[in-house]
C-alpha cells in the first residue's frame, strides 16, 4: 500500500474516532414528537426530501453527524431512535465504509444505550451499500451488504 493510501486510512480512522468521541454531545436531548412526514425512502428505494429525524433529538443528531463528518457524510437521518442512515460522499473509499459504519454505530449507541441499533450506509447515488447492526447484548457489530 503506498503512503497516500496509508495516510488516507489514518485520516478516516481519526475522523471516525472523532465522531465516536464527540457523539455524547447530542445524547442528552429529550425526544419530542415531530410532525414532519417521513420522506426518507420512496417505493423504489430512492430518497425524496430527506427528513433528518422523526424526533427533535433524532433531527439534531443527524445534523450533528453531518456537521462533524468533515465532508465524509453528505446526508443523514434518524428513525425510531434506533436507525441511523447516512449518505457518504465520493471521498469515502470502499474499504473505509465498514470502519466508518462501525464508528457511527459505536457513537450512536451512546445516544441509545442498551438498545439494538442499525446504521444504514448509502452510496453517493443513494443506493444502500451496507447495513451495520449493533447488538447491545454482545456489543458486536454485524454487517450485511
Amino acid at each position: 500500500m503506498n503512503q497516500w493510501h496509508q495516510i488516507r486510512r489514518i485520516l478516516v480512522a481519526f475522523m471516525a474516532i472523532f465522531v465516536l468521541m464527540t457523539s455524547v454531545a447530542c445524547s442528552t436531548a429529550t425526544p419530542e414528537a415531530s410532525t414532519a412526514p417521513d420522506h426518507s425512502l420512496n417505493r423504489v428505494g430512492q430518497f425524496d426530501n430527506l427528513s433528518r429525524g422523526d424526533t427533535t433529538q433524532g433531527d439534531q443528531y443527524a445534523d450533528w453527524v453531518i456537521q462533524t463528518s468533515h465532508g465524509l457524510i453528505k446526508d443523514a437521518y434518524v428513525r425510531d431512535n434506533d436507525k441511523l442512515g447516512v449518505v457518504i460522499s465520493k471521498e469515502v473509499r470502499p474499504d473505509d465504509v465498514k470502519p466508518l459504519a462501525r464508528s457511527l454505530a459505536q457513537g450512536f449507541r451512546r445516544s441509545a444505550p442498551n438498545h439494538d441499533l442499525t446504521v444504514l450506509v448509502y452510496a453517493p447515488d443513494k443506493q444502500l451499500i451496507l447495513t451495520a447492526k449493533y447488538d447491545s447484548k454482545t456489543q458486536q457489530v454485524n454487517y450485511q451488504g
